[in-house]
Protein backbone atom coordinates (compact mmCIF):
# COMPACT_ATOMS: atom_id res chain seq x y z
CA UNK A 1 0.00 0.00 0.00
CA UNK A 2 1.24 3.49 -0.88
CA UNK A 3 0.28 6.63 0.95
CA UNK A 4 0.66 10.03 -0.67
CA UNK A 5 0.92 13.23 1.32
CA UNK A 6 0.49 16.48 -0.57
CA UNK A 7 1.36 19.97 0.57
CA UNK A 8 1.90 23.46 -0.76
CA UNK A 9 -1.50 24.60 -1.97
CA UNK A 10 -3.09 27.88 -1.01
CA UNK A 11 -4.24 31.30 -2.14
CA UNK A 12 -1.99 33.36 -4.39
CA UNK A 13 -2.42 36.48 -6.49
CA UNK A 14 -2.23 36.35 -10.29
CA UNK A 15 1.36 36.29 -11.39
CA UNK A 16 2.48 34.64 -8.18
CA UNK A 17 4.10 31.29 -7.52
CA UNK A 18 3.43 28.16 -5.52
CA UNK A 19 5.28 24.91 -5.08
CA UNK A 20 3.40 21.67 -4.55
CA UNK A 21 5.00 18.61 -2.99
CA UNK A 22 3.84 15.01 -2.86
CA UNK A 23 5.69 12.45 -0.77
CA UNK A 24 5.04 8.75 -1.27
CA UNK A 25 5.39 6.36 1.66
CA UNK A 26 5.25 2.59 1.75
CA UNK A 27 7.43 -0.46 2.13
CA UNK A 28 9.59 -1.52 -0.79
CA UNK A 29 8.55 1.37 -3.01
CA UNK A 30 9.42 1.19 -6.68
CA UNK A 31 7.89 4.12 -8.47
CA UNK A 32 7.51 4.66 -12.17
CA UNK A 33 5.60 7.68 -13.42
CA UNK A 34 4.78 10.51 -11.04
CA UNK A 35 2.51 13.36 -11.94
CA UNK A 36 0.02 16.05 -11.11
CA UNK A 37 -3.59 16.39 -12.24
CA UNK A 38 -6.13 19.08 -11.51
CA UNK A 39 -9.88 19.31 -11.40
CA UNK A 40 -12.47 22.05 -11.19
CA UNK A 41 -16.12 21.45 -10.34
CA UNK A 42 -18.12 20.17 -13.28
CA UNK A 43 -15.07 19.23 -15.33
CA UNK A 44 -13.00 16.11 -15.77
CA UNK A 45 -9.70 15.72 -14.04
CA UNK A 46 -6.90 16.73 -16.40
CA UNK A 47 -3.20 15.99 -16.56
CA UNK A 48 -1.01 18.95 -15.67
CA UNK A 49 2.43 17.37 -15.79
CA UNK A 50 4.12 14.02 -15.41
CA UNK A 51 7.68 12.77 -15.11
CA UNK A 52 9.26 9.38 -15.80
CA UNK A 53 12.80 8.22 -16.37
CA UNK A 54 12.18 9.03 -20.03
CA UNK A 55 11.24 12.64 -19.63
CA UNK A 56 8.57 15.16 -18.74
CA UNK A 57 5.14 15.91 -20.17
CA UNK A 58 3.15 19.11 -19.72
CA UNK A 59 -0.31 20.27 -20.60
CA UNK A 60 -0.17 22.98 -23.24
CA UNK A 61 -1.82 25.42 -20.86
CA UNK A 62 1.06 25.26 -18.37
CA UNK A 63 4.10 24.92 -20.64
CA UNK A 64 6.71 27.52 -19.83
CA UNK A 65 5.13 28.32 -16.47
CA UNK A 66 5.12 25.04 -14.51
CA UNK A 67 8.03 22.72 -13.86
CA UNK A 68 7.73 19.17 -12.56
CA UNK A 69 10.61 17.46 -10.81
CA UNK A 70 11.21 14.45 -8.60
CA UNK A 71 13.58 13.37 -5.88
CA UNK A 72 13.86 9.59 -6.14
CA UNK A 73 15.74 9.30 -2.87
CA UNK A 74 12.80 10.91 -1.09
CA UNK A 75 10.05 9.38 -3.29
CA UNK A 76 8.77 12.91 -3.76
CA UNK A 77 7.44 14.79 -6.75
CA UNK A 78 7.24 18.56 -6.96
CA UNK A 79 5.34 21.03 -9.10
CA UNK A 80 6.76 24.53 -9.29
CA UNK A 81 4.04 26.84 -10.55
CA UNK A 82 5.02 30.31 -11.72
CA UNK A 83 3.08 33.11 -13.40
CA UNK A 84 -0.13 31.71 -12.02
CA UNK A 85 -3.41 32.68 -13.64
CA UNK A 86 -6.97 32.60 -12.30
CA UNK A 87 -7.69 29.72 -14.66
CA UNK A 88 -5.12 27.63 -12.79
CA UNK A 89 -7.51 27.57 -9.84
CA UNK A 90 -8.36 23.94 -9.10
CA UNK A 91 -7.82 21.05 -6.75
CA UNK A 92 -4.46 19.52 -7.62
CA UNK A 93 -3.96 15.79 -7.21
CA UNK A 94 -0.74 13.85 -7.07
CA UNK A 95 -0.66 10.55 -8.97
CA UNK A 96 2.05 7.88 -8.87
CA UNK A 97 2.47 4.50 -10.52
CA UNK A 98 4.25 1.61 -8.86
CA UNK A 99 6.15 -0.92 -10.95
CA UNK A 100 5.15 -4.02 -9.03
CA UNK A 101 2.28 -4.40 -8.83
CA UNK A 102 1.58 -2.07 -11.71
CA UNK A 103 -1.07 0.26 -10.39
CA UNK A 104 -1.54 3.88 -9.52
CA UNK A 105 -2.36 5.83 -6.40
CA UNK A 106 -3.92 9.24 -5.83
CA UNK A 107 -3.25 11.90 -3.25
CA UNK A 108 -6.01 13.56 -1.27
CA UNK A 109 -5.85 16.76 -3.30
CA UNK A 110 -4.73 20.26 -2.44
CA UNK A 111 -6.60 23.45 -3.30
CA UNK A 112 -4.87 26.10 -5.38
CA UNK A 113 -6.70 29.39 -5.71
CA UNK A 114 -5.40 32.21 -7.89
CA UNK A 115 -7.27 35.41 -7.16
CA UNK A 116 -6.67 39.06 -6.41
Amino acid sequence: QVQLVESGGGLVQPGGSLRLSCAAAGSGLSLNAMGWYRQVPGKERELVASVTSGGRTYADSVKGRFTISRDNAKNTVYLQMNSLKPEDTAVYYCNVWTTCPRRDYWGQGTQVTVSS
